[in-house]
């Protein structure tokens, strides 16, 4: 608090009459404010719809004939000192209201030694364009990780206390992921989800994390071209990809240490569809312990000239804001195809995307994934946009092995009836997609037929299935030809 107490007093002493605060934490810029005051000497007014307006000074005296809005920022208008007039959520009243909106831009522009300050507070504020150059912004500053670290253990205090001195369970890995997860988060929010993490069971495990996540998400409402991916995989889950694998584990030290500079920024996986890009993605999120967000092109897509690029803007902002995070971008050349009939939007979007991702300031690692590279713009390849270009081929006979045991396992299919080598020799070419497929398949087929999955029934879905790799052929040729000597195996 001290670092905003000290920025508003600069923005005061510019002799600024108007200034707009946004933010949900109401109490907190009350807080703030009452303390500027108090240093300053000046007074302290406020204007709510349901309390009018009152003094905040030991007696609270509301100040008669000034409750509804016009009334009050005449008595604004007409005051001689240098007090601070704080009004919450004046924003709908002056829509269609030039009279209101005059009175904002009489006191803004106001001249002489001693005149008032009006402050609006609210969630969201677009000033009116009468009074915009003659405003001021100004917003808190968000916790820092020790601040956070110190809002969980005070909650954590609290719980022991109401629960006769039971001390909350956790450790310092788990806080420490918990404190990250809580970034982005005013005072309010992170004291709000830290509170609800802990009392439900006394403790702060790594089973909370996704249900932290997810509440942070929907706190920030990021609903929309954003979606928050909740069953985020385990990197057990993925069958090989030891390169990618490796390479990940080497990196996450360095992406957890917040040093922009040195940050690992993302990478591009290429691949035939089915082959298991976009569980390798999930399971970034699930082997860093970050939540897990998609961007969906096709969501962004607006008729409106400019609108398109204001969503991927929005997009963007809002993954910042859910930092330290994983974004997925899926399918990227659906939404980045260059074309000539699109009037210019996918150029456009390309421009906003690049730039982003040279500039951003926040740890979002983005994993993309792509099925058709010769649709991906080059301005896209260059090196430097990921740190590297991870081509995903169809699975090896030892991973098809470990592909079928996950998925027979997960079903609590007995791993003694079935004959694994065999099944990886006769499923050559097959995605790991696929494969899940044919099991599924054989249950299907056994429930139907009233008898147990065996390596025999098995073995009839997988006859029946032609796989990709052979319905394609020409496109995956092409594809690992252009792969060969351009990218890392991620195998």
């Amino acid at each position: 608090m001290k670092n905003d107490i000290r920025d508003l007093q600069l923005v005061l002493d510019g002799k600024v009459r108007l200034v707009a605060i946004e933010s949900w934490d109401e109490l907190r810029v009350l807080e703030t404010l009452t303390s500027v005051a108090v240093q300053r000497g000046t007074s302290l007014v406020v204007w709510s719809i349901t309390e009018g307006m009152r003094r905040m000074d030991f007696k609270g005296s509301r100040i008669e004939n000034a409750h509804e809005v016009e009334a009050a920022l005449r008595y604004v208008k007409a005051d001689l000192q240098d007090g601070m007039y704080v009004f919450f959520d004046l924003h709908p009243y002056w829509q269609d209201n030039p009279l209101i909106v005059r009175l904002i831009k009489d006191i803004a522009i106001a001249e002489g030694v001693h005149k008032p300050t009006l402050i609006l507070v609210s969630h969201a504020l677009k000033l009116p364009v009468e009074v915009q150059r003659y405003a001021a912004r100004f917003n808190l500053a968000l916790p820092s990780e020790d601040e956070l670290l110190a809002i969980v253990r005070e909650e954590a205090a609290n719980w022991s206390q109401k629960n006769r001195g039971v001390r909350v369970r956790s450790d310092s890995k788990t806080m420490q992921q918990v404190v990250k997860n809580l970034r982005g988060l005013s005072h309010a929010d992170a004291r709000i989800l830290a509170r609800s993490i802990i009392c439900d069971d006394g403790a702060i495990t790594q089973e909370d994390l996704p249900e932290l996540n997810k509440a942070k998400f929907q706190l920030l409402e990021l609903e929309g071209v954003l979606t928050y991916e909740a069953d985020v995989a385990r990197f057990a889950d993925v069958g090989g990809l030891v390169n990618l694998k490796r390479w990940l584990a080497e990196r996450q030290a360095a992406f957890m240490a917040n040093n922009m500079q040195d940050m690992p920024k993302g990478v591009l996986l290429l691949g035939a569809q089915g082959s298991g890009k976009s569980l390798a993605a999930k399971a970034v999120a699930g082997l860093w312990g970050l939540p897990l967000l998609r961007l969906d092109f096709a969501t962004l897509y607006n008729k409106f000239f400019g609108e398109t690029e204001r969503n991927l803007r929005e997009a963007l902002a809002l993954a910042e804001g859910m930092s330290p995070c994983v974004l997925w971008m899926d399918e990227l050349e659906k939404g980045l195809a260059t074309g000539e009939l699109d009037g210019g939007v996918s150029q456009r979007i390309l421009g906003t995307l690049l730039t982003w991702m040279a500039e951003r300031k926040t740890p979002v690692f983005v994993v993309a994934t792509a099925n058709v590279i010769k649709r991906l713009p080059p301005e896209l390849m260059r090196k430097g946009r990921f740190d590297e270009i991870f081509f995903v081929d169809l699975p090896e006979p030892k991973v098809r092995e470990e592909i079928f045991r996950i998925h027979l396992e997960r079903r609590e299919l007995a791993l003694q009836y079935f004959n694994l080598p065999e099944l990886a020799m006769l499923t050559e070419g097959y995605s790991g997609a696929e494969i899940e497929q044919a099991v599924v398949s054989a249950l299907y087929a056994a429930q139907a037929r009233q008898v147990d999955v065996g390596q025999q029934l098995l073995v009839e879905m997988l006859q029946r299935t032609v796989p990709l790799a052979v319905l394609m052929a020409e496109e995956l040729t092409a594809l690992r030809n252009w792969a060969a000597n351009r990218t890392v195996h991620a195998g």
